[in-house]
Order: structure tokens, then sequence, then C-alpha cells
């Protein structure tokens, strides 16, 4: 046998690469960054300082109406006897009106019969 013929009738082994997978496979493509130019960053920068002044106003605004609501509700408390007061004359002034009106009525109808 000669030499030709064990090299047709081995199958070639391939050869094993005894590098670490990540060398053997293509090189690995770094995963997308995200690439900001310095104008870039600025301008996200200006928007978040810009975004935290907004809070802080809204913040501000927000505990000035809660005393402004808290204020109004005292004053409104002091008020209701004041109120209570003031309605209860009401109906004792209608009442008296329409006991006046009454006297006024019977008055003119005595009036009315002394002209017949």
């Amino acid at each position: 046998m000669t030499q030709t013929f064990w090299d047709s009738e081995v199958a070639e082994e391939p050869q094993q690469d005894l590098r670490p997978a990540q060398e053997t496979a293509e090189p690995a493509v770094e995963p997308a960054t995200l690439a900001l130019s310095a104008d870039d960053f600025s301008a996200l920068e200006e928007r978040i300082v810009r975004a935290v002044e907004l809070v802080k106003r809204e913040r501000q605004a927000r505990a000035d109406a809660e005393d402004r609501a808290a204020k109004a509700e005292a004053e409104l408390e002091s008020q209701a006897p004041l109120v209570s007061r003031l309605q209860q004359q009401v109906r004792t002034l209608r009442v008296e009106r329409d006991h006046i009106r009454q006297r006024v009525e019977r008055l003119l109808s005595q009036l009315d019969a002394l002209e017949l």
C-alpha cells in the first residue's frame, strides 16, 4: 500500500482551533453605545436643569395654594357664627316684613271702606 492510498482513504479531520470561542468567532460587534456630542450633552443637561426648576416651581406653587386653602378654611370657620347670626336676622326681618305688610293691607282696606 502506498502513501497515496492511505491519504485518500483517511478522512481528513478538520483542525481544531485551540483559541477561545470569542476569538474564533467573527469579530464581536460592539453594543450600540449612546454617542453624544458635547452639544447634545449640553442640550440634555439644559433640559434636565429646566425640568428640575419646573418641578421646584410647581412644588412651591402647590405649597402656596395649600397655605391659601388652609387660611381660607380657617377664615370660613371663624365667619361661620357670623353667617349663622345674619341668616337668623334675615329670617326675623322677613317675618317682620310679612307682618307689616298684613297691617298695611288691613289699613288700606279700612281706608277703602271709608270712601264707599
